[in-house]
Formats: C-alpha cells, sequence, structure tokens
C-alpha cells in the first residue's frame, strides 16, 4: 500500500481559519496509520489530538488541507520560532 498522508489544520480561540495555530497530519501506510503534528521542536511528533477530536474533544476546530497549505503553516511556525528566538 502506498504511504497517504492526510493534511488538518488546527484552529483554536488564539487562531483563525485564514491563520491557523498548527498543523497535524495522519500518515497511512503498510504498517497502519499515526497522527503526527508539527511541534513548537520544528519537527513532527506523535499526537493524540486527531483521535480526541474524533471522539468528540472540539476545545480545537479541525479543517483538512492540503499538503501546499500544511507546507505553508510550517513554514510560518519555523519562520516565527526563528524570530522568537532572535529576539531572545
Amino acid at each position: 500500500m502506498p504511504t497517504k498522508t492526510i493534511y488538518y489544520a488546527i484552529v483554536n480561540e488564539f487562531s483563525s481559519r485564514e491563520r491557523p495555530g498548527g498543523v497535524i497530519r495522519r500518515v497511512h501506510d503498510d504498517e497502519g496509520q499515526e497522527d503526527q503534528a508539527f511541534t513548537r521542536n520544528l519537527k513532527w511528533e506523535y499526537t493524540p489530538l486527531l483521535y480526541s477530536y474524533e471522539r468528540g474533544n472540539l476545545d480545537n476546530k479541525l479543517y483538512e488541507i492540503s499538503a501546499d497549505e500544511a507546507n505553508q503553516i510550517v513554514a510560518r511556525i519555523r519562520q516565527t520560532a526563528g524570530e522568537a528566538r532572535r529576539e531572545a
């Protein structure tokens, strides 16, 4: 089975659909599926957030997005983190 990846924008009270606070990806492959968030560590790491959302936890809204949109969010997070490090 080829790897399939679905991306989701994370929106909460501190962000908007136009400027999501983060991004999650669900990776499906021969071994099953894994959900990963792009974290403050600036890398993809396991997250239970998507499972939680699917089971009714609506603290965040999740919207399916394209890979290009996900890459734009990741680039913005990287840039913001770099700016914060330079200011510190």
